[in-house]
């Protein structure tokens, strides 16, 4: 069974660093398009990076400077390092993946199962 397996999130002081790491396990045809999104209780989940299969990274406005999304397609693994976290970005961040299993099978999504980031004022 394909799924993505996260780890990386914690407890942190305002102006400190994490690094969240996720990787596909499982055996897939490709990995497309790899991100980051995070939520807090009674909100959507909100992007907070992507990175396209070349490598291209988008992010969300309130992160730009601070945080940097990479992947690794060899470990089928996509990383978020996270500088300069502030109380804001206390979320549980969700690892996702646009994936295609077998050559004909149709692409579809997956959800890591989150990871709490919590940062302390």
């Amino acid at each position: 069974q394909v799924q993505l397996v996260e780890s990386g999130g914690g407890f942190v002081q305002a102006g400190g660093s994490l690094k969240l790491s996720c990787v596909v396990s499982g055996s897939i045809f490709r990995i497309n398009d790899m991100g980051w999104y995070r939520q807090t209780p009674g909100k959507q989940r909100d992007l907070v990076a992507t990175i396209d299969s070349n490598g291209t990274p988008n992010y969300a406005d309130s992160v730009k400077g601070r945080f940097t999304i990479s992947r690794d397609n060899a470990k089928k693994s996509v990383y978020l390092q996270m500088n300069s976290l502030n109380p804001e970005d206390t979320a549980v961040y969700f690892c996702n993946a646009g994936i295609k299993q077998h050559v004909l099978t149709l692409d579809r999504t997956l959800w890591g199962p989150g990871t709490q980031v919590t940062v302390s004022s």
